[in-house]
């Protein structure tokens, strides 16, 4: 694809949102012109590096999602950064980020990150998005005590460490990793969901503290029996298909969530059970969705 003529591209001064979704541009030049730019989104483009936007410095959200960029560079003068999306390109370091302390939401997803690395100075961090990388290892975020949403999906890591200081965090994503063991979320007691499907995860356990979940996706593990979740009373979400669950009596756990509204429970030996609907309903009152279909009354 041949890179667009920038000169045939009317930008407005007055512009507050620049939309060049997908508009084969190459390089970042001749935007310096957008003296009053707050949103710009240069998605789908063919862009290699960050370069020439020292003075866009009213700029609160830059999306640079899907290009080819290998390096995070260039930003120090956007000091009002909010939001940047660097997912799906292909960075392999996260750097020259510290002077953007008013970050709230970054996104790195499909990278090709193997380290979680220079993110303590971005203390207004809301929400880190790191799937789809390369990391193995949780570290060097435990000073990001606002942090509100973590996710890890698609990575190799193998072991639930380092969140103790994350005591807002509200969503912990963590699915299709080569996690063994439910741990390390001791302190971490307004989590309200927590993703860990298509793991390696044997037992529920690890929970005690979680009290405030709304959201449990346990899916695709070797999950035995449900256990250790009677004190979750206010689960609404419980999605524990593709397991190993036999006996009935394990929904009994489950009680307590007066307002439970969806259990999976799809592909656990429970299923070959040709009373499987039903049994779920007597047990579970609350239950309106059982795997992908709605109650019916």
């Amino acid at each position: 694809m041949t890179p667009v003529d920038m000169e045939t591209l009317n930008l407005d001064p007055e512009a507050e949102e620049v939309d060049l979704n997908h508009f084969r541009i190459g390089k970042i030049e001749g935007f310096e012109v957008l003296k009053k730019v707050k949103t710009l989104c240069l998605r789908q483009n063919l862009i290699k590096q960050i370069e020439n936007l020292e003075l866009l410095v009213m700029l609160r959200e830059l999306d640079l999602y899907d290009n080819q960029i290998q390096k995070i560079q260039n930003l120090e003068a956007l000091t009002d950064l909010e939001v940047l999306d660097l997912s799906f390109n292909i960075l392999r370091h996260i750097e020259g980020l510290d002077p953007l302390t008013k970050l709230k939401k970054l996104f790195f997803v499909n990278n090709k990150i193997n380290k979680i690395e220079n993110l303590s100075k971005l203390q207004h961090l809301h929400t880190l998005e790191l799937g789809s990388n390369r990391i193995r290892v949780i570290e060097n975020i435990e000073t990001l005590m606002g942090l509100d949403s973590l996710f890890l999906g698609k990575n190799k890591i193998t072991k639930i460490q380092n969140l103790d200081g994350l005591t807002n965090l509200t969503v912990l994503s963590m699915q299709s990793n080569r996690l063994t063991k439910i741990e390390g979320l001791q302190s971490l007691l307004n989590l309200r969901e927590l993703y860990l499907s298509d793991n390696g995860i044997e037992v529920i356990e690890g929970l005690e503290n979680n009290n405030k979940l709304t959201t449990l996706d346990i899916a695709s593990n070797k999950i035995k029996k449900i256990e250790n979740v009677s004190h979750l009373t206010e689960l609404q979400e419980f999605w524990m298909n593709d397991n190993l669950v036999e006996s009935w009596s394990d929904l009994d756990e489950l009680k307590g969530a007066k307002t439970l509204e969806t259990v999976y429970l799809e592909r656990n030996p429970l299923q070959k059970d040709p009373q499987y609907r039903r049994k779920i309903m007597l047990a579970l009152p609350s239950v309106r969705q059982i795997d992908a279909t709605f109650v019916r009354f």
